[in-house]
């Protein structure tokens, strides 16, 4: 499987997704128009990465600003993930926000919470 790499913009994250390492790098902001124009690409991606995963897969979030129809996505993408993760497939997410941001912390948590997938939580300083 090829790895995926999809440059940031300005309004966009940018995506590097490595099959051999297993780390899935979210970064940047995520407010497009059309948050299924690039989400569907990365669940599309994550579902065939599944049939052959590294021994722990690590999703690494660090997002800055996150809009409510990405914050859909993102949720499936990780309700995906814990589908893969009760199958005996690790996974984990590294979620990383800056110390006064609340509202990322928060979001973190969230999925956390609605999810079940195991969270750590880093504060960018």
């Amino acid at each position: 499987m090829k790895e995926l790499i999809i440059s940031q913009t300005f309004s966009t994250p940018g995506v590097v997704f490595n099959p051999k390492s297993g780390e899935l790098k979210i970064e940047g902001r995520s407010i497009p128009e059309n948050p299924d124009d690039l989400y569907l690409k990365l669940l599309e991606w994550i579902h065939g990465y599944f049939k052959k995963p590294a021994e722990l897969t690590r999703i690494i979030v660090k997002l800055e600003y996150v809009n409510s129809g990405s914050s859909k996505f993102l949720l499936e993408i990780f309700r995906t993930l814990k589908r893969y993760h009760d199958e005996g497939k690790e996974s984990v997410v590294e979620w990383y926000f800056e110390e006064e941001d609340e509202s990322i912390m928060e979001l973190g948590g969230h999925f956390e919470s609605t999810t079940g997938l195991p969270f750590n939580m880093h504060i960018i300083y």
